[in-house]
Parts: C-alpha cells; structure tokens; sequence
C-alpha cells in the first residue's frame, strides 16, 4: 500500500532538515557514543507528525500503541481508526500506512523481522494477527481468545510471544504455529511482561492485586513467585493495588520491575522479592487513558505511559502535559517517594511512551506522534 503523506508542524523547516541526526547507543556489539546519563536531561520535542488524510471535521485517531523494530530504525504505532503506521527512525519521516478496517488494531509488535508483526484485533473476533508489512497480507492467525486481547508480549530471544485477555486467559504462543501452546487461567491477567534472559515471565492481575512469576520452562506449574501489591504499595493508596494498572515492564538489568499506575505514582519494585524500592511520585496530572481491562473512567485505552530507558537506570513517564524522568539509582525518602529528577516539557498529552532500543531518541504519542532527541547544544 502506498504511503500515507505526513505533516511536519513545520514544513519549511523539516525541508531543510532531511534527517535526524541520532547517535547509536547500547545493544549487542555496538559501541556506546553516548550514554543514557549524558543526555537524559537534554531530550527535547524535535518532530511532530500530524497525518494530513484526516479530513477537517473528522475526529482524529487516538494513539493506541508504539513499538520500535529491534535494530531500532522504524517506529510503528496503532491508531484508533484501524490503521497501522510505520516511521523510518533514521530519516525521520512517515513510511507507510496499514489499514485493518475489517478487524481493528491495537497493541502492534515487531517480531524479531522488522518486516513481520502481530497486533491485536478489536472487531469481528478477539484473533492475534501475523502480518507481512512489505505487502500488507497475513500470515497467520492466532485464535482462541474469547475476550478482548489487553496485552502482547514477546520473548526477547524467539518468535514466541505471550498474549492477556479480560477472558481470564493468559496464552502462550509459538509463532510459526496458529495453535497456542500453553495456557493458563487466571483472574484478570491484564499484564505480562519477560525478564532480561527470557527464562522468567510475570503476569500481573490487579483484581487480585499481585503480580505472578513464572519460570517459562515449566509455567504449566503454579508461579514460583508472588508479589503482593498491596503490601508492597507503600504510599499509594489502597486503591491504586487493586486497578489502574496501566504497564508491567523488567528492567534491562533484571533488578527491578516496573507497574505503571493511573494514580499519582508508579510502582518500582525489586523484581527478585517484590519489595517496594520507590514510589515514582508525579508531579503532573495523569493521562486520560483507560487501563488495560477498564471500559469506564477515559477515553481509549493505550500500551503504557511508562517506560525503562534502554540502561535499565531511568524510568520515563507521560502525562496530561511534559514527559517526567526519575533515576532509580537516587535514594527514596523514608516514605520511599522519589521525585522525578528531570521534567522535559511538552504541552501536548502524552499517553504513549517508548524508548528507542538502539537509539537516543524517545518516541511519544496522545492523537500526533512526537520523536524527541537530545538537543546538541546543551
């Protein structure tokens, strides 16, 4: 399908500037040239996209997910009016739009092939896609799921990939076979999430207000681990241990895992004892997005407004407005609040975060795409 053209909010200026000028950092065998810690406090909104095929008086689409290819030069996002759009990270420009008008889409993963993914269906059927992005045709359906699909997940080493729904399901997924190969039945599994090694996954319910982990060579056995959130919540309140659960992410370390929250904070905790490390306190508004599961209280729902940075040391978070950036490394107060130690600001909402894998750049997203890099002069 040919491209879907794309606006700048300036077009003079994006004329004058044909690529973005992004540094490599972290990942197998490629040398650092500059740290995460060297720029985290310098990142500014660079590049909006704002899709010119959505005519004046049509309501434009909500950013539903975005996802970055694992070399990290294309960015894809979901969009609330059935579409798939992919970015070219090197040149900063919009590269092709998808159309999934028949099923819907939300949730869109890369596989390990920047030219293959799987996303979620929100029409017709609760079906996971495989699809073919060069030519837009699917390879392969995974079906079974009997409630909508609210998390995909996919194993960090292999094609196989772990999938949540409000059916009380978690499914796991080969990818060069449509049938699942391995099942489990829990109580709101809304969340997933794979360590560092791929050997560990955890499955996070918040009507049970835990996180369960699993050793994924044996996950049809119960959980060898399970974190108590509402023990482990510490200043939030009881409420935030039991809903609003909006992101469940390892860090690259394996130290620590991250719960985002619709509340006034997100959760870091010790991914080996699931103890509280900090309570990531915000100090602006929260999105308006529904969590993963929840039908009332927002809008659409989104893949998370959280994120690690590529280091595993920094926590990024969106809001009503400006991106908040919190160092896991800086010690908690005594009520185990810590501060977001940078705010980058942005007026514009930001209810979808991502981190660029391979790059120093951030991507974030509300109804318009926006690419941040660290700006040069300071």
């Amino acid at each position: 399908m040919a491209s879907t053209p794309m606006d700048l909010d300036d077009v003079s200026s994006a004329a004058a500037t044909p690529s973005l000028n992004i540094a490599r950092t972290l990942g197998p065998n490629i040398p650092s040239t500059t740290a995460v810690s060297d720029v985290i406090s310098s990142y500014r909104p660079t590049k909006l996209f704002q899709r010119d095929d959505i005519k004046d008086g049509k309501p434009r689409p909500y950013v539903l997910s975005i996802d970055f290819d694992d070399p990290g030069e294309l960015c894809m996002t979901s969009e609330s009016d059935e579409t798939i759009q992919i970015y070219n990270v090197k040149d900063g420009r919009h590269d092709k739009s998808l159309l999934s008008k028949k099923y819907g889409v939300k949730l869109a993963k890369f596989t390990h092939t920047s030219s293959s993914i799987i996303y979620a269906s929100t029409q017709q059927n609760d079906a996971i896609r495989y699809l073919a992005t060069h030519d837009n045709s699917f390879i392969r359906y995974f079906e079974g799921h009997e409630g909508a699909v609210t998390d995909l997940a996919l194993h960090p080493g292999a094609d196989n990939f772990i999938s949540c729904s409000v059916d009380n399901t978690v499914r796991i997924w080969n990818i060069g076979t449509k049938q699942w190969t391995g099942k489990l039945f829990l109580n709101t599994p809304y969340l997933s999430a794979w360590d560092p090694s791929g050997n560990v996954f955890a499955i996070a319910s918040p009507a049970s207000g835990s996180i369960l982990l699993y050793d994924y060579r044996k996950y049809e056995k119960a959980p060898f681990s399970v974190f108590d959130v509402l023990k482990a919540r510490g200043p939030a309140d009881a409420e935030a241990a039991f809903r609003g659960w909006t992101k469940l992410e390892f860090s690259n370390d394996g130290k620590h895992l991250l719960l985002g929250s619709k509340g006034d904070g997100h959760l870091l905790l010790d991914s080996f004892d699931g103890s509280l490390k900090a309570y990531l306190k915000k100090t602006r508004a929260s999105t308006r997005r529904l969590a993963p599961g929840e039908t009332e209280g927002g809008n659409v729902e989104s893949s998370g407004e959280c994120c690690f940075a590529p280091d595993g040391r920094y926590v990024l978070s969106g809001a009503k407005s400006d991106l908040l950036v919190w160092d896991t490394l800086m010690t908690p107060g005594s009520d185990k609040i810590l501060e977001p130690v940078h705010v980058l600001e942005e007026k514009r909402e930001m209810a979808v975060v991502a981190y660029n894998p391979r790059y120093n750049m951030i991507a974030t997203a509300d109804q318009d795409l926006m690419f941040w890099l660290p700006d040069p002069d300071l």
